[in-house]
């Protein structure tokens, strides 16, 4: 009888993950095609995000389902801003994008505290936009493949600025053809 070992869960996400990031990178797909793609596999897990994060795993799983669907709803948001249709749902996705930032911001902490601030990397990055200009800092785990994190809160660049992570001279984004492509 042949056995076949079944990809767990991790095992599917990570490979799905920096698939879409090799295919982003080699130019086959738009950042609007890359975030849509992102957005589809992450809802296609039926998966909710785990409660305990207790694995590096788990937080990155967090971290990639906050962010997805933070990204689509804001993208959304702005489709309906420059139609200047249907005010309410502008309003409703925008509210529900900045609300899944913040459980994207939760979820870096608890994946930094997880490991103990140890070899992190975080300051503000060079951007093309004037308005996240000196308030979009990125956050790299060096132990980690492909583990940088992007915010804006307040609260949290405090805490890394506490535990001496933070560097206050701005460097281009180690990803800096990401977050600086329009969509």
């Amino acid at each position: 009888m042949l056995y076949v070992k079944r990809k767990n869960l991790f095992e599917v996400f990570f490979e799905k993950r920096h698939s879409l990031i090799i295919q982003f990178n080699n130019g086959d797909l738009t950042k609007k095609e890359f975030l849509q793609e992102n957005f589809n596999f992450i809802t296609s897990l039926n998966i909710k995000p785990f409660i305990k994060i207790d694995s590096f795993e788990k937080g990155m799983f967090n971290y990639q389902y906050y962010n997805s669907l933070a990204k689509y709803y804001l993208m959304l948001a702005n489709e309906i801003k420059n139609t200047n249709k249907h005010r309410k749902y502008f309003v409703e996705y925008k509210n529900t994008g900045l609300s899944l930032y913040h459980q994207k911001d939760l979820t870096t902490i608890s994946i930094l505290r997880l490991v103990d601030f140890e070899n992190v990397d975080a300051y503000y990055v060079k951007t093309n936009s004037k308005f996240l200009n000196g308030k979009l800092y990125e956050i790299v785990l060096s132990d980690y493949n492909e583990a940088i994190f992007h915010s804006k809160a307040l609260w949290l660049v405090d805490i890394l600025r506490e535990k001496n992570v933070f560097s206050e001279k701005k460097k281009e984004s180690v990803i800096d053809s990401y977050i600086n492509k329009l969509y």
